[in-house]
């Protein structure tokens, strides 16, 4: 407790809300918490790692709308859980047709399918109950404005009137969509692969960061409390590291450990530990001197249970304020490696991926498509950063 009755962690929370730019940059960082987690719930493309592609609006801008028939697929139905579903999609059961208009004909409809282009737009046409139905083709009948089929999996039998599947196809089928950030080279949803590319930068960083903690600290803290040729030999280990350049140094371990989409995170925590080794050794040197850490090395406490227990819960205000920090650099870095292509690998989407497959289109007045998840990267690290700002004034002891 502080002379004032206030605890510590509540007096720097104070000071932490009087910084009204650092709050904003927090409230940022939950929103686009809220907008990973929720992932798949919110977004419109719901289909594993939003990678439906309709290639017939391709590069459409943000806004664009479309009316779509929905087509069933004949395949079996994939069973998932709510969980699994939240964090993995679900296999897409239908194919979207864009199309500009459509119309009956018997047991069909009719679609005149999109295009930009007059003169490209052609007609064609599906068995209602196929559109509605996974349905085993081979074993429809159709008489007297009546029809019969089987499932694909052969349990079960479709039948009824022409005049019914109209209806359910009008009612069910057909729909109007719009694309708010418009659609990618492949006619994938931009938005929905805005908002699942969250997860992989929240990722990264998140884990980047606590690898370069549980490292870091671990040798830091060793290096401070015994000091001698431990410390000159950890301290070697952190001027090899620190002297190579970090793009390089993630560029090899993701070579070595393989692409994808782990491999990427604990390269980039690998090369991030040793300016919290650098900072965890300088606090801990300083604090092993104090008087609470002599009376414990009196009292004959093991050496661990001391540094461990007394001396690093005491030398983390740095700590937290270099994790923000990191943070911000793991964002950048992964957004650059799947730039290069040696970061998570497609079809995940990521922002950095997002803009290697988009870059080109700014000459052609389609920047927007890598404007977008480049605003998206510089938000985030601004984000980080000014949290990061204001944590250090608020933990800043020196204030009043």
């Amino acid at each position: 407790m502080t002379g004032t009755g206030i605890s510590p962690g509540r007096l720097a929370w104070i000071r932490f809300r009087s910084n009204p730019v650092s709050l904003a940059g927090l409230f940022f960082i939950l929103l686009t918490v809220l907008v990973s987690v929720a992932g798949y719930i919110i977004s419109p493309d719901k289909t594993k790692h939003a990678n439906s592609q309709v290639l017939e609006i391709a590069l459409e801008k943000p806004g664009f709308t479309c009316d779509f028939l929905r087509v069933t697929m004949n395949s079996s139905r994939e069973k998932k859980g709510f969980m699994a579903r939240l964090f993995t999609g679900k296999q897409s059961r239908q194919v979207l047709v864009p199309m500009h208009s459509y119309h009956f004909e018997d047991d069909q409809v009719v679609v005149l399918e999109y295009s930009k282009y007059e003169e490209d737009r052609f007609y064609s046409s599906y068995y209602l109950a196929d559109v509605l139905y996974p349905v085993d083709m081979s074993t429809y009948t159709f008489a007297d404005g009546l029809y019969s089929v089987k499932s694909v999996e052969g349990d079960r039998e479709y039948s009824g009137s022409i005049a019914g599947l109209r209806s359910r196809v009008e009612e069910e089928h057909i729909f109007q969509k719009r694309f708010l950030l418009g659609t990618d080279r492949f006619g994938r949803d931009m938005l929905s692969r805005m908002i699942l590319g969250t997860r992989v930068s929240l990722s990264v960083g998140f884990i980047a960061v606590l690898i370069s903690l549980v490292v870091g600290i671990l040798l830091g803290g060793i290096a401070g409390y015994f000091r001698g040729w431990t410390d000159k030999v950890i301290m070697w280990l952190v001027n090899v590291v620190w002297s190579v350049p970090t793009l390089l140094m993630v560029i090899s371990i993701t070579l070595v450990l393989g692409k994808g989409y782990w491999q990427v995170f604990v390269a980039v925590g690998l090369t991030m530990w040793v300016e919290v080794a650098r900072v965890v050794r300088g606090q801990v040197l300083s604090v092993r001197e104090k008087e609470y850490v002599e009376a414990a090395r009196v009292i004959g406490m093991r050496p661990g249970r001391i540094l461990f227990r007394h001396i690093i819960p005491n030398v983390l205000s740095p700590v937290i304020i270099i994790s923000a920090a990191n943070f911000a650099t793991a964002i950048l870095m992964e957004a650059g490696l799947s730039f290069l292509g040696i970061g998570v690998q497609p079809p995940v989407p990521t922002w950095g991926g997002m803009i290697k497959d988009h870059y080109g289109f700014i000459i052609v007045n389609l920047g927007y498509l890598a404007f977008i998840p480049g605003i998206a990267i510089m938000l985030m690290v601004l984000a980080f950063t000014l949290a990061g700002n204001g944590l250090r004034d608020a933990l800043d002891s020196r204030q009043s």
